[in-house]
């Protein structure tokens, strides 16, 4: 059994993605915590409902739309920590960055408390709130501290290697799930994740992109950039249910591909620096970033040589508040990117040690930057702080004229980070340009509230005010719309601390939240305890554990709306709410009566920690074992030593004493003299901006102001004319629909589901994918599975909807001789099918039971109840008679079912003491005289050549051996 339901992102304009799937055995699988710009906690609630019953956790991209919510469901959602969460390594580096980037650059990704949560908790709140405007209080932000930790509790996988992952403490068995990470281009680490769980085989693919890029390898469907096979490879095909992205599905490629893309941003920004302009390029801060980057630097490098180049006029600039340890997690991790950075790399290294003898040699002082490896940025400056932004924008030259810069900033949303500081600088100059590069489609509700940078694109998109029209250097035009001064609104977001009765709300507002949650937990263990703890109790009977189980829940229920009456001034339980507790949550109380009490009730409330083994034993934190370069760090600390740093039972809302001091993982010092912000010992020279030397740290170090515990925040609008120009230029890397008409039949899915896109593209994507698949197997679209779920639509796409149950006897059983596959076990059997012998319940007249009948119709017609109960009736499988036996043996024939790798032939073979050494890409080759080779469809074929016929019949029969016992031999009879 399989079912799909998408909780964020299908048919919607939100690029947030959130999608379950419940497989057979309750196993829930929960891929991707995305969030978008408007941070809206409601956007949560349906996520929040299924954290206690999830079994893992997967994500796919390092970007907002797939793990912003990531470190919000850490800190607030009860037992989130507990489950297991796999991603890639650069997912896991660079979603820490970027979330460390997002909660310094905007306070509205602490999310504001509900108006009707505050109601409950404070009937004076809800009083005065009708005549009062919403003071929006926010939650209390994770530290970077906190985010690191999180992080760190990720568990790493590498590409193509298959993993069965442990579950969630309250999760029901997985039962062998395998879930295996392929290369999903579009992003570092971006994963397409194959899961299979018994008959089950699902892909699921949400922002992939077939092209190769600069920086980032192609997906992985036919094995990889640059491997030119004419097949998806074998693991990726013919699954029981593909889940691919719609998003993107209108897109048409550029011709020309990358290099003519490449060219035409290229082309954009001579042309605005040659006029002295400013050029915005606002992008996301962690992912697609490192393609524009790595452009924008090589670009430099190669003009530096011309003498008349428009581009040495200007300077590349890279503006996030955490880019400096992006840039070095990117270095670090080379080996995920496209070959083309592995030879780069390679060659740069072996220059540079030539060059560096040669200086030995000659002691001279040459210039090696000419030998600068990839991200190790010559000509691109880094900028974290908005004072380093005042001080590049207000540059001129001695003429007074504003000089020519390019800046790459954070968000693309144009709602935070340092893109929209910009653009509010720039806006009034024709001679600037806005180059977006993600298409972000026009709103499909009327009147409903845009982003900026959506504004923007739709601006461009009608052209409403004229096009300028320019030639580049190669003849080609380049077409940059007219803002015409058209208004756009921007929003400023400014954290201030609680005072008065808003402290006072806040106040009881959390008091309510810990006494719910301690309370549920039995006993005051915090939900992030309580997974790690046994009940004595445990060894009742289930009678019992249940009623109790009832029991307790109904008493949460009963303290939960006895806490939300208005006259209730303070939160209290009383003893018999506390129950067999009141031994711990009460004062002077040593003896309870626990005479005619069940289950819990019974027992002294001790929670006794419980060991966590794996397979192989104890389980290890594998956090423990890093290398140096490894480590977790926040301001050059090792966070690795912080214990229960994301725990629930953290200090939000408490008072701070006297002698706590702000650390520099808070970004504010205690005095004057310590103001000054210490550069990151791990940065090079190399990256600092030589343009901002004049810049006094100390005055740039504050610019986000730090407000230690409860706040709210004050948003404020304003207005503001556009003037500048708009371009486009399609950096999403994302598939188009080529790729998709391309890839989808030679996948062959048996099910289809399309999440990820607006509801327009989604439909019309559907419908072009029914009527390929359907030429192409040559029948009727109406019978090919493509589905187009709305958020909260459950679907079941399981691959056994056909399925019927019958009934073995005894001595059909008893005959059964089982083989193991992996974690399948197979039989084969031939019996003869029995229909049920009970007959229809209006024929069945003679027997001692009633049917239920519904009367006053013209004749009698059985319930649903009686329907049911005749239904029931299974058909029964049994053995076959011994005159049927011997003709039914000659017509069942073998079949080889199982899958041999010839990675595991080859180690069995050599543990048998022949040799076997893989010669070319699908062929084994032992004792130089047996070849095996395994096809693109699976199929195994051997054959023997060479000399020595004795050797040679001895290895071939071996090797047919060892195969055969790879495989279960199901054969009739």
């Amino acid at each position: 059994m399989f079912t799909f339901s998408s909780l964020l992102g299908a048919q919607s304009e939100s690029p947030a993605s959130q999608s379950l799937l419940e497989l057979d055995g309750g196993v829930k699988v929960l891929i991707d915590v995305g969030w978008d710009e408007t941070f809206d906690v409601a956007k949560l609630k349906e996520l929040e409902k299924q954290v206690p019953t999830l079994s893992i956790v997967l994500l796919t991209h390092a970007t907002v739309a797939h793990l912003a919510a990531f470190a919000h469901c850490c800190k607030h959602f009860p037992l989130f920590t507990r489950i297991p969460i796999y991603a890639t390594t650069p997912v896991i580096s660079l979603g820490r960055t970027l979330l460390q980037d997002l909660y310094s650059s905007t306070p509205l990704a602490s999310t504001i408390i509900p108006h009707e949560a505050l109601s409950e908790s404070s009937y004076g709140y809800s009083q005065s709130a009708a005549s009062t405007q919403d003071q929006n209080i926010l939650l209390q932000p994770p530290t970077g501290e906190e985010i690191a930790s999180y992080f760190s509790l990720i568990h790493p996988l590498k590409y193509s290697q298959p993993h069965q992952p442990l579950p969630s403490p309250h999760s029901p068995p997985l039962n062998g799930l395998t879930i295996t990470a392929y290369n999903a281009g579009h992003t570092l680490g971006g994963t397409i994740w194959h899961i299979l769980h018994g008959l089950e085989s699902i892909v699921y693919a949400v922002d992939w992109n077939q092209a190769r890029e600069n920086v980032l390898a192609g997906a992985a469907w036919l094995g990889g950039a640059g491997a030119g096979g004419a097949e998806v490879i074998e693991q990726l095909r013919k699954p029981t249910a593909l889940i691919s992205s719609s998003r993107g599905g209108e897109r048409v490629a550029l011709p020309g591909g990358r290099a003519k893309r490449d060219e035409l941003l290229l082309d954009m920004i001579k042309s605005s620096v040659s006029k002295g302009g400013i050029v915005l390029i606002p992008t996301d801060s962690s992912a697609r970033v490192l393609e524009l980057a790595y452009l924008l630097e090589h670009a430099w490098r190669t003009e530096s040589k011309s003498d008349n180049s428009p581009l040495l006029s200007a300077r590349p600039y890279l503006a996030s508040r955490n880019i400096q340890a992006t840039m070095r997690y990117a270095r670090s991790m080379l080996e995920w990117m496209d070959d083309s950075i592995v030879r780069e790399f390679e060659a740069m290294a072996s220059a540079s040690g030539q060059q560096q003898q040669q200086q030995n040699k000659q002691n001279g002082n040459q210039d090696s930057k000419q030998g600068a490896l990839p991200f190790e940025f010559q000509h691109l400056r880094l900028l974290e702080r908005k004072g380093h932004i005042d001080r590049i924008l207000n540059e001129t030259d001695n003429l007074g004229r504003s000089v020519g810069k390019i800046i790459l900033a954070s968000d693309s949303s144009l709602e935070w980070g340092f893109s929209k500081e910009v653009l509010r600088r720039i806006v009034d100059d024709r001679r600037n340009l806005v180059i977006l590069t993600e298409c972000m489609g026009r709103p499909e509700v009327e009147g409903a509230k845009m982003s900026i940078a959506r504004s923007l694109w739709t601006w461009w998109d009608e052209r409403r005010d004229g096009v300028a029209i320019e030639t580049s250097a190669n003849g080609d035009s380049l077409e940059q719309v007219y803002a015409g001064g058209r208004e756009v609104e921007i929003r400023d977001a400014k954290r201030v601390a609680l005072e008065g009765n808003d402290l006072a709300v806040y106040q009881q507002w959390l008091a309510t939240q810990r006494q719910l949650q301690n309370t549920l937990q039995n006993g005051g263990a915090t939900a992030m305890e309580s997974a790690d703890v046994v009940d004595d109790a445990s060894s009742d009977s289930s009678s019992d554990s249940e009623e109790s189980e009832t029991e307790q829940q109904g008493k949460a229920l009963n303290i939960s709306a006895t806490m939300g009456q208005a006259n209730r001034k303070k939160i209290g339980l009383s003893d018999e709410d506390l129950g067999v507790n009141i031994l711990l949550r009460r004062k002077g109380v040593y003896d309870y009566d626990v005479r005619g009490k069940k289950g819990r009730e019974k027992m002294f409330p001790l929670a006794v920690r419980r060991k966590r083994n794996d397979d192989f034993g104890e389980l290890i934190r594998p956090e423990d074992f890093l290398r140096a370069e490894e480590r977790d760090e926040v301001d050059g600390q090792d966070m690795r030593g912080q214990p229960n740093k994301y725990d629930t039972k953290d200090t939000l809302g408490k008072k701070r004493k006297w002698d706590d001091v702000p650390t520099a993982g808070g970004r504010g010092m205690p005095n004057g003299d310590n103001k000054r912000h210490q550069v990151d010992q791990r940065v090079s020279n190399s990256e600092l901006p030589d343009l901002i030397e004049g810049v006094d740290d100390g005055d740039v170090a504050n610019d986000v102001e730090e407000i230690v515990g409860p706040s709210r925040v004050v948003i404020s609008s304003e207005t503001i004319s556009v003037n500048l120009r708009l371009a486009f230029v399609d950096f999403a890397g994302l598939h188009d629909k080529r790729s998709l008409q391309m890839l989808i039949p030679l996948i062959q899915p048996r099910k289809l589901i399309f999440v990820s896109g607006m509801k327009e593209e989604t439909l019309a994507l559907a419908n072009d994918c029914r009527k390929l698949l359907a030429a192409k197997i040559g029948e009727d679209s109406a019978a090919i599975d493509v589905y187009t779920p709305e958020i909260g639509v459950k679907i079941n796409a399981s691959v056994d909807t056909n399925s019927w149950s019958v009934r073995l006897t005894d001595a059909l059983v008893k005959r059964f001789r089982w083989q193991n596959v992996k974690t399948l076990g197979i039989v084969t059997l031939t019996g003869r099918l029995e229909a049920a012998v009970r007959s229809a319940p209006e024929l069945d007249e003679g027997s001692n039971k009633k049917q239920k009948m519904i009367k006053g119709e013209a004749e009698e017609v059985p319930t649903r109840e009686a329907v049911a109960d005749f239904q029931a009736e299974m058909p029964t499988l049994d053995v076959l008679p011994t005159s049927m036996a011997s003709a039914t043996r000659s017509v069942a024939q073998p079949l080889h079912v199982g899958d041999l790798r010839l990675a595991d032939l080859r180690k069995i073979m050599q543990s048998s003491g022949h040799t076997a050494e893989f010669r070319g890409e699908g062929t084994l080759l032992i004792d130089g005289s047996v070849v095996v080779r395994k096809t693109g469809t699976g199929r195994i074929e051997i054959q023997s050549g060479g000399s020595g016929m004795v050797q040679r019949e001895g290895t071939f029969y071996a090797v047919k051996n060892k195969i055969y016992e790879g495989l279960a031999v199901v054969a009739g009879g």
